[in-house]
């Protein structure tokens, strides 16, 4: 066990950049973070560390001891959840990563319920845009909103991520309503970095049932990997912006935005939940794909 926690030590110190941030990040003193490094040291037989007074770099060794200790920790994070207690319930700490806007939208409630169902389970949220890397950080599962993911990935969908194009009165009356999803190349349109910046992708749906499909190229003087950051853009009378219904319906049922193109509905995006394997799941893990699957479906938003 001391060596598990000098390897969550090393790990942590590499990850936050010094010696006092990682006992802050860990509620250690700095003094038994520096008796840890060198317990680690000890155990490789070699230093691990370059110190300097501006910064902490690997050295070959530390490299190699960074990559075995982040896997014995989440071999350790994995026994600790392979069980279930006697009543039958899952048990264990599961980390999960999930996009901000999704996350305020949806997943908060969602693990509430779930954390409240599973009494005997913990979860750590990692909110941010970037994809992450499920083995290197230690992902038990990442919830994606993409229609690209990465064929060798085990995911499961579980919901849809409808999506509408939107704009402000503002705007509107500067530059006018379009008419027709081409007219939309001619507009200041305000794109995201991870999904579609330059193609906009368009089904059509009216009183008389879904019709043709079509792709319209679009530009703008923003662009950004913050969806949220576009949404306030767009109701700020820079430019119209496509969102997810989730994120825009307060601001159109206020009327600081305008819904655009009725006849027109974007292209559906899936929301994945990625995992690592699907032998040897911990029932925790198991039963929140579960909870979530039923959670999405019960919400007509998300079909």
């Amino acid at each position: 066990m001391d060596r598990l926690i000098a390897a969550r030590v090393f790990v942590s110190i590499v990850e936050q950049g010094s010696l006092s941030a990682a006992a802050r990040a860990l509620d250690l003193s700095r003094a038994q973070v520096t008796r840890y490094l060198a317990r680690m040291e000890q155990w490789a037989d070699a230093r691990l560390l370059h110190r300097s007074t501006r910064r902490l770099s690997l050295t070959e060794a530390g490299e190699r001891a960074l990559s075995r200790c982040r896997e014995m920790l989440a071999l350790a994070e994995d026994i600790e959840t392979l069980g279930g207690t006697d009543d039958g319930q899952p048990r264990g700490r599961l980390r999960v990563a999930c996009a901000p806007s999704l996350a305020q939208a949806a997943l908060g409630k969602a693990l509430t319920g779930y954390l409240q169902t599973y009494r005997h389970t913990a979860i750590d949220l990692q909110v941010g845009y970037h994809p992450v890397n499920l083995v290197e950080e230690r992902i038990d599962l990442a919830i994606r909103i993409t229609n690209q993911l990465d064929p060798n990935l085990i995911a499961r969908r579980l919901a849809n991520c409808a999506s509408v194009v939107c704009a402000s009165p503002s705007y509107l009356a500067a530059r006018g309503m379009p008419e027709r999803v081409e007219a939309l190349a001619d507009h200041n349109c305000l794109t995201y970095s991870y999904f579609g910046k330059s193609l906009w992708r368009f089904q059509r749906h009216d009183g008389e049932g879904a019709g043709g499909e079509v792709s319209v190229p679009v530009e703008g003087n923003l662009n950004a990997n913050d969806p949220m950051a576009l949404l306030e853009a767009a109701s700020a009378g820079l430019g119209i912006a496509l969102q997810p219904v989730y994120a825009a319906a307060p601001l159109i049922d206020s009327g600081r935005l305008v819904a655009l193109l009725p006849d027109w509905r974007p292209e559906d995006l899936a929301i994945s939940a990625i995992y690592r394997s699907r032998r040897h799941m911990p029932p925790a893990l198991r039963a929140l794909l579960d909870y979530l699957a039923e959670w999405f479906g019960q919400d007509p938003l998300w079909h």
